[in-house]
């Protein structure tokens, strides 16, 4: 689905050598450009992401020109048959010659904007089922007819500009608030079924439930299964919170540092891989190495599943997560949650970092809406794992001792 706006908009996936991003070769001249007319693909106005599924598009008037804007040829091609495999197809090597359609891919989204020009969005990911795009243009560039081409230059050095970013392993990343825990924790009563919530909520970010967002592009959804290890860290003062050590696949432990004296939204964190210590060591390295004062939890076992979540208008990516924390010891003992936190941004583009407080408050408002519509939750809380330990202990001391 489209927002209706952008229905009478024109949009092109622009192809051209992948020279022209990982500028492992310098431009040449009348190397082709190939414009390919496609339905409007962004879900929101303004937009940052952009995703591009190859097969949804249908067929697409598709044009090749050498940069001066002369005419090589065109054809109409189903949105499938432009890169099976992520090589040009049989009607793209048609139009472009076999010299140029070895190196051919989606240079970049273009958007006409209604006030004349067009706003970029580059490819950072390519896929032969789809492509994903982060705009680069804050205002609109290359006014004129878009055969004319007059675009072309300004969107390939505001990619060069932007190339290391654009063109890095991660497909661009930030993390705005570094070193702090942005969290909405809502707790799950009566506990449903995890996997099976866990499933429609992905469904619901799929169909567009909430508005401007989708799952993150390729990354939607992770399982986490793990022990945990966590002590109360009672003091000093400046450090009050808790420690927890977590196992990893390979070898070692990551140690979780969380500070407050208060369950909150925002709490400041820590993580430290690559502990090899045993867990009866666990204390004494927090004692005698760490200089903390500490009181052992209950050790549990917390199966987690991340639904990750990408607004297509800021770039900024949210995890929605839904778990089940069991006491070893009393497997009985158990807190079932739904967490709402802020994990990093997907843009060149600067955006004030209070955007994201602004857009967690949206997406506060609609999962407490959705949970309670499920009869699994009728607000947030702030209930730490902490605090949850502490209070099973209270019930029942004898868990002080597992």
């Amino acid at each position: 689905m489209h927002d209706e706006q952008t229905s009478d908009r024109g949009a092109w996936v622009v192809l051209g050598g992948v020279h022209l991003l990982n500028r492992t070769a310098p431009r040449r001249p009348n190397e082709p450009i190939v414009l390919v007319r496609v339905p409007p693909q962004e879900v929101c106005q303004p937009a940052t992401t952009v995703i591009v599924r190859w097969n949804a598009l249908g067929p697409c008037p598709t044009e090749a020109l050498h940069p001066g804007g002369t005419r090589l040829g065109s054809a109409r091609i189903d949105g499938g048959e432009l890169f099976p495999d992520a090589i040009a197809g049989l009607a793209l090597r048609g139009l472009v010659g076999a010299e140029a359609a070895p190196g051919l891919v989606p240079l970049c989204y273009l958007a006409e904007h209604p006030g004349g020009g067009y706003h970029a969005y580059a490819q950072i990911r390519f896929h032969p089922e789809d492509s994903c795009f982060v705009r680069t243009t804050r205002e609109p560039v290359g006014h004129g007819p878009v055969e004319e081409l007059r675009w072309l230059d300004p969107v390939l050095t505001a990619h060069a500009e932007s190339s290391t970013a654009l063109n890095n392993h991660l497909r661009y990343f930030r993390k705005h608030f570094s070193g702090t825990e942005l969290e909405f924790k809502y707790t799950l009563d009566p506990a449903p079924d995890i996997w099976s919530a866990s499933m429609e909520l992905l469904k619901a970010l799929r169909d567009g439930e909430l508005e401007g967002c989708r799952p993150e592009y390729r990354e939607e959804f992770q399982i986490h299964h793990t022990e945990n290890h966590l002590f109360d860290v009672t003091g000093p003062e400046s450090e009050i919170g808790y420690a927890s050590f977590i196992p990893t696949v390979t070898a070692g432990h990551v140690l979780k540092r969380k500070w407050f004296t208060e369950d909150a939204f925002a709490r400041r964190e820590e993580l430290t891989s690559g502990l090899d210590i045993t867990p009866d060591r666990f204390e004494a390295y927090l004692g005698e190495d760490l200089g903390l004062e500490v009181r052992a939890m209950p050790p549990f076992r917390r199966v987690r599943y991340d639904i990750q979540c990408e607004s297509m208008r800021t770039g900024h990516v949210y995890g929605i997560f839904v778990d089940r924390c069991a006491l070893l010891a009393a497997p009985e003992v158990v807190l079932s949650q739904c967490e709402l936190e802020y994990l990093r941004s997907r843009s060149i583009l600067d955006h004030d970092q209070d955007e994201v407080l602004i857009e967690m408050e949206r997406i506060d408002n609609w999962l407490c809406e959705y949970l309670a519509s499920h009869g699994w939750a009728t607000a947030h809380t702030f209930y730490s794992k902490r605090s949850f330990l502490r209070d099973a202990i209270a019930l029942r001391p004898e868990l002080a001792m597992s």
